[in-house]
């Protein structure tokens, strides 16, 4: 079991920093002993004096994000005296990055986290994903950038909420045995619609957990395999009958899993600048379109008649307008 406290100063409210830490943490077994804390808006020179300070003091691991060339050269040189172990997460990559692009960076605190358009179009999505769960406004279909079909327990709503925190709006249907879909669907992209399937096994595992958490009966039909067998069945209907739909199987799959599968499908087929050349993922063949056939080119002015040959027992060797050997 490891243990300590790794403290993360940043000039902003330090959200990068700890994210990074965070996920190199889970690596290391028995991580959940370590502490992480975070230290915001570290600006000045008394505020990064009192940061190593405390690293010092703590005999912790100091991990900073801090954007200004003279704030990160004091963090290091005054972690070196106090011996300090720092890790400066930002330098190496603003170094690579002005080489690459040719400019020199803007070294301004915090310009991720403004309130700017980007900002409010996650807002955006998250309320219209928690407006249309579960089907409740089928009008608005039409508006949503991914739809989401599935039987209960596919995951439809977690889903939902994780891609729409990335700025998309989401919509969910469910897919309940014996009840048409609203046919608002019918109208939509069906690129944009996106149908889960998953094992039975898996799911009815998956409901009668939910069951224990509320309190039903052990023998309610929601868990019933054979219940789970026909809504699957008629789910696998409602899919062929809608064969451009793209089709996934969460079984044994995280949220973020699926989800960076839905989303790199749908930048494939509708943000084509921002995916590159729109050929790095695996589209389901059914829904992308064919490619269009180049333009015919011009056809070559045929060449004038040769002349008769000489009698040498020799050949031309190229037919008059043909342009072959």
């Amino acid at each position: 079991m490891i243990g300590g406290t790794i403290l993360v100063a940043s000039d902003a409210t330090g959200e990068t920093g700890e994210k990074v830490v965070r996920a190199a943490l889970v690596q290391f077994f028995g991580h959940e002993g370590v502490r992480v804390q975070v230290l915001t808006h570290v600006l000045d020179e008394p505020a990064v004096r009192a940061v190593v300070e405390q690293a010092k003091q703590r005999k912790a691991l100091l991990v900073y994000t801090i954007v200004a060339p003279p704030l990160r050269a004091l963090v290091r040189r005054l972690a070196e005296e106090a011996e300090v172990r720092a890790v400066d997460l930002l330098s190496g990559l603003l170094l690579q990055m002005a080489m690459h692009f040719g400019e020199d960076p803007l070294y301004t605190p915090g310009l991720g986290h403004e309130l700017d358009a980007e900002y409010f179009r996650r807002v955006e999505a998250v309320e219209f994903a928690v407006n249309n769960d579960d089907g409740r406004e089928p009008k608005n279909l039409k508006r949503a950038d991914v739809i989401l079909v599935g039987i209960s327990r596919t995951s439809k709503t977690p889903l939902s909420q994780y891609i729409a925190h990335r700025g998309y709006r989401v919509a969910n249907v469910p897919l309940v045995l014996g009840i048409p879909l609203p046919k608002e669907i019918e109208q939509v992209d069906p690129r944009r619609v996106f149908g889960l399937l998953v094992d039975p096994s898996v799911l009815g595992e998956i409901r009668r957990t939910r069951m224990k958490h509320l309190g039903m009966e052990p023998g309610s039909e929601y868990g019933d395999v054979r219940r789970i067998r026909q809504e699957l069945e008629y789910c696998r209907q409602i899919f062929l009958s809608h064969p451009a739909w793209t089709l996934l199987d969460i079984s044994g799959k995280a949220i973020e899993e699926t989800a960076s599968g839905i989303l790199e499908r749908y930048r494939e087929r509708f943000e084509p600048a921002a995916h590159g050349n729109g050929n790095g993922g695996a589209a389901t063949p059914a829904i992308v379109a064919p490619p269009k056939a180049p333009p015919p080119k011009a056809a070559a002015p045929a060449p004038k008649p040769a002349p008769a040959p000489a009698p040498s027992g020799r050949s031309a060797g190229r037919r008059p307008g043909t342009g072959k050997g």
